[in-house]
């Protein structure tokens, strides 16, 4: 996407809102004239409701799959976000970006690939996995390990299914507590990880979730040998101008907002309120 400036938003479209749980619902935007939102998986925009005020937000849909419109998938947790979950098809909002830096995918090929999100944070690796997905031929093994609190909390329940019953893709998901309707494994994300087997050198880790999962999810890919330099996590900070200007969102002498959101554990290792 191009405008005139850093710092001034299109106005996107709406164009179709679905709700996914009863705090996240799927937002479909397409941009003036269809143009392409341009992004890499992992990066982020600047979404703006007028009068109420702006917000980062990851976005979920891969390049591969762009047709004219870019995902959102988006959490009520505040004002901004709050306003954007009363919007219906045909409203409008202020778009700037993609910012930040997304998944090296070239340094992905020929690699496996292990996917570790829990919560919310499958919706930034969802633009990755499908980029894979979509290109499954240029990657060795391609893993998915979801875990989510309730069953009523999983997203992308659908596409979830699609990956399981694939035969190219290993995806194991679990919930913290089942309830009537599940029937799955039960569990914290990293009881999955006995499931599988890599070959560490040759496998790239990927993850990104609430903060408290960070540190067990690290243990695990550390204790099966996968270097640092490739596990990749995705982290969003305190993002308030996208580029780099306000720093709110600076880990020591790193921009979350243009260094980031992606990420080596390389990078932040030791910057613990990163985490």
């Amino acid at each position: 996407m191009t405008t005139s400036s850093i710092y001034l938003p299109e106005m996107g479209r709406l164009v179709q809102v679905e709700s996914m749980t009863t705090l996240e619902k799927l937002f479909t935007i397409e941009l003036p004239g269809g143009q392409s939102l341009g992004h890499d998986p992992g990066q982020f925009v600047m979404v703006s409701v007028l009068g109420v005020g702006e917000a980062p937000i990851s976005i979920t849909s891969s390049p591969s799959r762009s047709n004219g419109s870019f995902e959102l998938c988006i959490r009520r947790v505040g004002d901004v976000t709050n306003a954007l979950h009363g919007m219906q098809a045909g409203a409008t909002i202020g778009v700037r970006g993609p910012f930040g830096h997304g998944f090296p995918i070239e340094k992905m090929r020929g690699k496996d690939v292990l996917f570790a999100p829990g919560g919310l944070g499958l919706a930034p690796l969802r633009s990755l996995i499908n980029q894979v997905i979509d290109e499954r031929s240029s990657f060795g093994r391609v893993i998915v390990l979801y875990g989510a609190k309730r069953p009523n909390e999983l997203l992308f329940r659908d596409e979830l299914d699609e990956w399981i019953a694939r035969d190219d893709v290993e995806c194991h998901v679990t919930v913290d507590r089942g309830d009537e309707t599940w029937d799955g494994h039960v569990g914290v994300i990293t009881t999955l990880f006995p499931y599988v087997s890599i070959n560490p050198r040759n496998t790239v880790a990927v993850t990104c979730g609430p903060p408290i999962m960070y540190r067990f999810v690290l243990m695990e890919l550390l204790g099966k040998g996968i270097p640092e330099t490739q596990i990749y996590l995705s982290l969003e900070r305190r993002m308030k101008c996208g580029v780099g200007k306000c720093g709110h969102c600076q880990i020591n002498d790193q921009y979350c907002c243009q260094e980031g959101p992606v990420f080596t554990y390389a990078q932040i290792k030791g910057v613990e309120e990163a985490l």
